[in-house]
């Protein structure tokens, strides 16, 4: 086969692929929900289990999307069109692709509100209004921004902006110049930020809650009733660690396989998926070294979940020395967090536009990223305007919804459809050019993407929609009885 190339460019070095994809994976997620889970799950036994699935199922996987996306040198769409042709396999396998790329665009357009959010707290902590706050006085703050869409919006708007001025200059000047600034930014951040939690006297505390081993947490599940704790064994933990494993690492969205469209052909697929999920991990655990010492030098609780970027740890940044300027660092870290995931984002859709559509990057760029807009007006509307339950479908909000629909369905179903194709459709001397590996680390890869890989990405699709696969059958259930009582009084 005549190696194609892509007509975006490619990435100038392996560096520079390790820290576009890594500034994918690194995101909100990383800064709070990987310190708090593993925090409730058993500190260092959960962390235990979280890299055995990284190892297992996360990074297969992500080898398996940057073998794709080089393969096929295109948007995610025409990549899994073109390689379903070469593999003489029906072309329904392009929707790996378009799950993708819709995902992408569906998570993008709640988001950019998400890191409007942020983008408020950055002005918000350097203009010192957390200063001497309480609990009540941040609530309110937090309340009277979500609550004003005007307000919300407008943070919206702007960071949508800055995503598309990035995207719009290309591969070399836009892409790669953005995470060449942004990665390194975030990871010295970071190392501030752990320098001054070092000197908070609860440094120790925060490692503990991070990584004592507590296989109990690990095992069993508890909850008080009446009073009472009572616990019974449960594989949850298990899944939760295996889900974020998948999640964290940007698969099944397409902006993996379009980066891997870039990368040079001489790379390594399996050292550099290895690098970036070290990387993401790293980020995660280095964030929890960084937040938690804060959150117990200040008496607050750790396990706060998403309240304790915008509600919790501003309450400590008003009460501790330096905090004015520690707080607005810590909004810095998490909106280039948020810009680089984000413009991987648009990526996907943005590739094919100028592929497809004869487009030029600029004005695909402000198609897709206006699209994108217009769908997070229902993300800006959940908060305030949209929130009461006339709105609500399912008993969930818009935002809550479309999150649903691609972090719980799309996401896993395409990693799934990826492992499938990979492993079961392409040929194997195929994968093999593309990996130039030794047989025994092909051979590795090649039963895990068949056997064990897939199997994982559906017990993480099954237990992620237990809720909905519950409501169903509430629903189908109801829908009988009703049937039957037509019938009786026929």
């Amino acid at each position: 086969m005549t190696e194609r190339q892509s007509i975006h460019g490619q990435w100038s070095s392996r560096l520079v692929f390790i820290l576009a994809a890594t500034g994918s994976a690194v995101g909100l997620g990383n800064i709070w929900k990987f310190p708090y889970i593993t925090g409730e799950h058993g500190g260092g036994a959960f962390v235990i289990v979280y890299l055995l699935c990284i190892a297992v199922v996360g990074i297969p996987i992500m080898m398996a999307e940057i073998m794709l996306g080089r393969r096929g040198r295109q948007s995610p769409i025409n990549t899994m069109a073109d390689l379903s042709k070469e593999e003489g396999a029906n072309g329904g396998w392009s929707l790996i692709g378009w799950s993708g790329v819709l995902a992408g665009f569906f998570i993008l357009s709640y988001y950019s509100v998400i890191a409007g959010w942020a983008l408020a707290y950055v002005v918000r902590a350097g203009a010192g209004t957390f200063t001497g706050v309480d609990a009540a006085g941040i609530q309110t703050i937090f309340n009277d921004l979500i609550s004003d869409p005007e307000r919300v919006l407008a943070w919206h708007t702007l960071f949508m902006l800055m995503s598309m001025f990035v995207v719009a200059k290309g591969v070399k000047a836009g892409l790669e110049k953005a995470v060449t600034y942004l990665m390194p930014a975030l990871f010295v951040l970071l190392i501030v930020l752990v320098g001054y939690a070092m000197n908070t006297g609860y440094f120790v505390q925060g490692l503990e809650f991070l990584f004592t081993p507590d296989f109990n947490k690990l095992i069993y599940e508890c909850e008080v009733v009446a009073g009472l704790e009572q616990c019974e064994i449960s594989g949850s933990p298990v899944l939760v660690a295996l889900g974020h494993a998948f999640f964290t690492l940007s698969l099944g969205m397409g902006a993996i396989m379009v980066y891997g469209s870039y990368m040079p052909k001489k790379t390594s697929i399996a050292g550099s998926a290895v690098l970036i999920a070290g990387l993401d991990t790293m980020v995660a655990l280095v964030a929890g070294m960084a937040i938690f010492p804060i959150v117990f030098a200040n008496g607050l609780e750790p396990g706060a979940g998403p309240g304790l970027i915008f509600q919790t740890l501003p309450i400590a940044f008003g009460a501790m020395p330096g905090g004015h300027f520690f707080g607005t660092l810590f909004f810095v870290l998490l909106v280039f967090a948020a810009w680089s995931s984000a413009i991987s984002l648009i990526e996907p859709a943005v590739a094919w536009l100028v592929e497809n559509r004869n487009m030029t990057r600029i004005r695909a760029s402000v198609w897709i990223g206006l699209t994108t807009w217009v769908l997070g007006l229902g993300s800006v509307f959940s908060f305030n305007i949209w929130s009461g339950d006339e709105f609500k479908l399912f008993d969930r909000t818009f935002f809550d919804l479309l999150d649903y629909l691609a972090a719980n369905i799309m996401l896993p179903l395409g990693g799934l459809l990826i492992a499938i194709f990979s492993g079961w459709i392409m040929k194997t001397a195929a994968s093999q050019d593309e990996f130039a590996m030794r047989p025994a680390g092909y051979k590795f890869w090649w039963n895990l993407i068949r056997y064990f890989s897939p199997l994982a990405v559906i017990a993480v699709l099954v237990y992620a929609n237990i809720p909905l696969i519950k409501g169903l059958k509430v629903l189908l259930t109801s829908s009988m009885i009703s049937s039957q009582q037509v019938i009786g009084i026929v």
